[in-house]
């Protein structure tokens, strides 16, 4: 009857087979469990290696359980009165349980004893009323209880993604994947158990205990007042055990978090693994990990397990002093055997809340361990913010003029500068090249121009406003990016290309599509596009998952268009006939092409060629190859490598360049790679 929640194992707001999180046994220590794998982040391109070693990322601050509980506690704004009708809910079963067995006494002593059938039906209605009406309110506060969680739990969970969304990208860098996953999920159903459950769970036991101590004084005094003579037996449990309790449910789940990283990273270089024959160096890097988890498991299950016979052996001790005492009581005539079986029923209530009080510091410390690790991600700051003071004024298309004045920038934890007083202005509707060595600082000029970051000195301005005045979202409509590695959403074409720009109707989608030259290949799709890909899908060439990008640039219709390496990972082929939508893509509009593939240079306004942070050269095409630079060797280094044998004879069989050929892992577009 009692309107409690218990969590258990019965999650169903994550589609996974196996529990998400760590839940808390029945005795409050953490069950450790399995998540489902997510995707590693590739690197990001040009960005220096700071030194700081991923691994050690799962090192979380040490906070206090009061401090823990005050930081998250806000969330429960607009469902506390939710929660004063749980624990109202949990009044009312405990006094209608209470009920219940007076009367069961009362069943006793006046119809059992005496085999009084008159007796009987006057006790048994009622104690039957007190049931049914006992087991709606039991009903009504468990899925009220259950309401309140998981929408504590949702709200947590928006909130931290939100949040994580806006951190810049070194933050994944330093963070694996697979713990960030296990600190969204796991972690978060341990905040709730601490913020929500915790607190139901609290007021159902002490208002429980309450009501079954005040009948077992009224029933006899003398019985109650031994068995809470003995209470703090389970205080004294709870308190030996507390001291491991959290360093295991913090090692639980660093384990946790590193076992998901390892085998989504192994998943998702699969191929690299097979090719280089790394599988049992991968299985022993998930050996370690899952050993470390193991061991924590086992550990958990053991304190699991001594607390909880270690109760039961303290509970057999209370009920056989109560039982002895009471034996002599009815020898001597002060009890009768009825007065007895109730209090024996009012003990079998009574001691599981007074245990539950006990251990409510081993939930808030198990719960406290996985606080501290969110507390550690919501603490991360975003490298950039909204301005605070009066935003831009006006709303019409910026022309696309962007000057980078005296530029210089470090990315946090770097000692190396990856851009070094850098100045240059791009007129609208121009075309400029960025090119220069590996790890010049190439790409972190993009990441500029999309403020990522801010510089740490100097600034980046679009139409002569600096980029830190635009609010966010503005900003990131006037500049559009096509970045190096193809975004591909689980979704469908039509809505991968809409994503450029939400609310566009289908005409738009496909004159873009036309423009990116992918509308025939599209259309030969088996559900054209309402064809579903994803990042990982054998249906799409890289070609045909570029332009789709392109397509998505063009839907944008952004006066600012930043290109981030466009043809990386595709053939000399599939880049060539790219390059052609990328010249539609790229008329009228202000676009910076950072690239080593220089198939695009002769047609630039100019050309910038960055090394070590600076500008070591500037010019059009055929200039800087009279300067026999950088640029000059650059270009020249590019053309030896694409150098190669004659043309071999055509094929005998050419097939339909827009055909869709069907194989075991999906489908092929016109039987090549493009």
């Amino acid at each position: 009857m009692r309107a409690t929640k218990s969590r258990g194992n019965s999650r169903t707001d994550h589609p996974r087979s196996v529990p998400p999180g760590i839940e808390l046994s029945e005795y409050g220590f953490p069950i450790y469990s399995e998540k489902n794998r997510g995707n590693d982040p590739d690197e990001i391109y040009d960005e220096p290696d700071d030194g700081y070693d991923a691994f050690e990322s799962s090192a979380a601050p040490t906070v206090p359980a009061r401090t823990a509980f005050r930081r998250f506690w806000p969330l429960t704004k607009g469902l506390r009165r939710w929660l004063v009708a749980v624990w109202l809910c949990t009044v009312l079963g405990a006094l209608a349980e209470t009920s219940a067995i007076l009367l069961f006494g009362d069943l006793t002593d006046n119809a059992l004893q005496n085999g009084s059938l008159d007796a009987f039906w006057t006790p048994a209605a009622q104690w039957l009323a007190i049931a049914v009406v006992g087991a709606a309110i039991g009903y009504a506060g468990g899925s009220l209880s259950v309401w309140v969680s998981e929408r504590f739990v949702m709200r947590l969970r928006e909130r931290v993604f939100d949040h994580v969304q806006k951190l810049p990208p070194h933050f994944f860098q330093r963070h694996r994947q697979g713990d960030l996953l296990s600190r969204l999920t796991g972690d978060i159903e341990a905040i709730e158990q601490m913020a929500v459950s915790g607190l139901i769970g609290t007021a159902s036991a002490l208002f429980s205990a309450v009501f079954y101590a005040a009948a077992a004084f009224w029933l006899q005094w003398d019985l109650a007042a031994v068995t809470f003579a003995l209470a703090p037996l389970f205080w004294l449990a709870a308190r030996r055990f507390s001291a491991g309790v959290k360093s295991t449910a913090r090692d639980g789940r660093v384990a946790d978090g590193a076992v998901t990283s390892v085998v989504e990273e192994s998943l998702g270089n699969l191929v690299l693994t097979q090719a280089y024959g790394r599988e049992d160096a991968e299985r022993r890097k998930l050996k370690q990990e899952a050993t470390a988890w193991f061991r924590a498991s086992v550990r958990s299950a053991r304190l699991n397990q001594a607390y909880g016979q270690l109760v039961q052996v303290i509970e057999t001790i209370c009920v056989l002093a109560v039982i002895g005492i009471g034996v002599w009581e009815i020898s001597e005539g002060q009890m009768t055997l009825g007065q007895l079986l109730a209090f024996a029923a009012l003990l079998s209530y009574l001691y599981p809340p007074i245990r539950s009080l006990a251990q409510l510091g081993l939930v808030v410390t198990a719960a406290t361990a996985g606080a501290e690790r969110l507390i550690e991600v919501l603490d991360a700051r975003p490298a950039v913010s909204d301005p605070t003071g009066p935003a831009r004024t006006g709303t019409g298309r910026p022309d696309g003029s962007v000057e980078v004045r005296d530029v210089s920038f470090r990315y946090p934890g770097a000692e190396a500068t990856s851009l070094d007083s850098l100045s240059f202005t791009v007129r609208p509707g121009e075309l400029v090249i960025v090119t220069g060595p590996s790890g010049a600082g190439k790409s972190t000029l993009s990441k500029l121009l999309l403020r990522f970051y801010d510089p740490d000195s100097g600034a980046v301005l679009l139409d002569g406003t600096p980029l830190r005045d635009f609010p966010l979202d503005r900003l990131r409509e006037y500049i559009a990016l096509l970045p190096q590695e193809t975004l591909v959403l689980h979704d469908t074409v039509r809505a991968n290309i809409a994503c450029g720009r939400p609310g566009a109707s289908d005409h738009a989608i496909e004159e873009a599509a036309r423009t990116a030259d992918a509308h025939d290949f599209i259309t030969a799709l088996p559900d054209g596009y309402d064809t579903r890909v994803d990042p990982n899908s054998a249906r799409l060439s890289g070609g045909q998952l570029q332009r789709l990008a392109i397509a998505r640039a063009v839907l944008r219709d952004a006066p600012v268009l930043v290109l981030d390496e466009p043809t990386t990972g595709l053939d000399a082929i599939a880049a060539r006939r790219i390059v052609e939508p990328l010249r539609r893509l790229m008329a009228g509009r202000t676009t910076i092409v950072i690239t080593h593939d220089l198939d695009l240079a002769p047609d630039a306004d100019r050309i910038l060629v960055i090394d070590r942070g600076r500008i070591a050269e500037t010019g059009r095409h055929d200039e800087l190859l009279a300067l026999g630079g950088t640029y000059a060797h650059l270009y020249s280094s590019r053309k030896e490598t694409s150098a190669g044998p004659a043309e071999p004879f055509p094929p005998m069989f050419t097939p339909d360049p827009y055909a869709v050929f069907s194989g075991p892992e999906g489908y092929y577009y016109g039987g090549q790679a493009s």
